[in-house]
């Protein structure tokens, strides 16, 4: 019920959104002469603030068309090369010399976890000046009708072993944050079956490997409250009209809500400041305060089934560090990977998954030979700064790179 009291309110405020709307024009117009005032633009910021901190904020597009190779700008394009249900693959091709030599595959499997893939847009195209870069793009499970099935932390692996099949051999594997778990589970499900299209290397960046590790306020949470707790308090039906209706989900705005709480005095001085930005007409930092937020309030639903099965699994009963979880019936044994090599990367102020949690992996992989198993940990970064910003393209790009150099043409 909260879900659909939620949309209501959303859209009782649309006459009021649609007034804030036609003052910021009237009050933006070059022709009025107010426009150029403090007045005029007070009215205008105050009335753009109150548009964007009501709206429900769309999906964002990734907005790559070109890439750095090589010292050189090269065109772009992005295709959807596969897809289920709950996700679409898609690929950033680099308009590149038919005559150069190939660069690695890389897979980036993105966090199922509120926000839309395209919160990698930076990591993405950073590895684009290295890399022939596929992304999961996981599909709103508002918007996937209940005639289309359910979608749980099993069918996740599922998902990422085909699309593993799907680029075929020779291929790198990169999971940031809450898939370290589910990628991890896939490339052990293929050593232990002998799959031959088992990727090369596997980098695991900021990832809940093993939560009861140095456990953050998030850990702490899961820990402090049963599963029943979150199927009671964290479950709602998606609302009409949407094409999900009546479909279980966790609501991206109730992630959103965490997200923001746990930083709240930040995020009420960021707005401010962005309305002071604009009293001022000082443009650049109020564009750049667009550019994330637009980025960072867009969110997205995900199912009970794979939200609560998460929770469970990863977060309140440990099972990949205790050795118990299973895969359809199947038990998950990392000490079976010995093909692919492997990067762990964690940030040092990571207020999400705490250090040591994504090492973890190591102690887990225990077949690996030392040469395979490198650990990074990214100084002066928190939990954003392990996959985006200049530190990222710095310090981690290179090591990544050197990775999937290192274990290029593996069979």
């Amino acid at each position: 019920m909260f879900y659909q009291l939620y949309a209501l309110q959303h859209a009782a405020l649309q006459p009021s959104r649609a007034f804030a709307d036609a003052v910021h024009s009237l009050y933006t117009n070059p022709l009025n002469p107010l426009s150029d005032t403090v007045f005029g633009r007070s009215m205008a910021a105050g009335a753009e603030l109150f548009e964007r901190t009501t709206r429900q904020y769309g999906k964002p597009a990734f907005d790559l068309p070109a890439a750095l190779v090589d010292g050189k700008t090269v065109a772009v394009t992005q295709r959807e090369v596969w897809s289920r249900p709950f996700c679409r693959l898609l690929h950033f091709k680099r308009d590149l010399p038919a005559s150069r030599p190939a660069d690695p595959k890389l897979l980036i499997v993105a966090p199922m976890s509120g926000h839309y893939a395209t919160l990698l847009r930076g990591t993405v195209k950073a590895m684009m000046s290295h890399a022939d870069v596929y992304i999961t793009d996981w599909v709103d499970a508002r918007m996937v009708p209940l005639a289309q099935g359910h979608f749980d932390l099993d069918d996740y692996i599922d998902y990422v072993i085909a699309m593993l099949h799907e680029l075929g051999p020779n291929t790198h594997v990169m999971a940031v944050c809450q898939p370290s778990v589910p990628v991890l589970a896939a490339v052990a499900l293929m050593e232990q079956n002998g799959d031959p299209l088992a990727p090369a290397s596997m980098t695991l960046m900021g990832g809940p490997i093993d939560t009861r590790r140095n456990p953050t306020a998030v850990n702490k949470l899961a820990q402090d409250h049963g599963i029943d707790w979150f199927r009671t308090n964290a479950i709602m039906q998606v609302p009409f009209p949407e094409p999900g209706f009546m479909r279980e989900v966790y609501p991206g705005f109730l992630q959103l809500s965490g997200f923001m709480s746990m930083n709240l005095d930040r995020h009420i001085g960021a707005h401010k400041d962005f309305f002071m930005h604009l009293v001022k007409n000082d443009g650049e930092p109020a564009e750049k305060h667009r550019e994330f937020y637009d980025e960072y309030l867009a969110v997205m639903d995900l199912t009970a089934e794979f939200y609560l099965q998460t929770v469970e699994t990863v977060f309140i009963e440990h099972r990949l560090p205790q050795g118990r979880m299973t895969h359809r019936g199947t038990k998950v044994d990392p000490s079976a990977i010995r093909n692919t090599a492997l990067l762990t990367v964690e940030g040092e102020n990571d207020d999400i998954s705490g250090l040591g949690q994504t090492e973890a992996a190591h102690d887990l992989c225990s077949s690996l030979p030392a040469a395979m198993r490198t650990h990074y940990v990214q100084p002066a970064v928190g939990h954003y700064g392990v996959f985006n910003g200049s530190r990222f393209r710095a310090e981690i790009v290179p090591r990544v790179v050197d990775l999937m150099k290192a274990n290029s043409g593996k069979s």
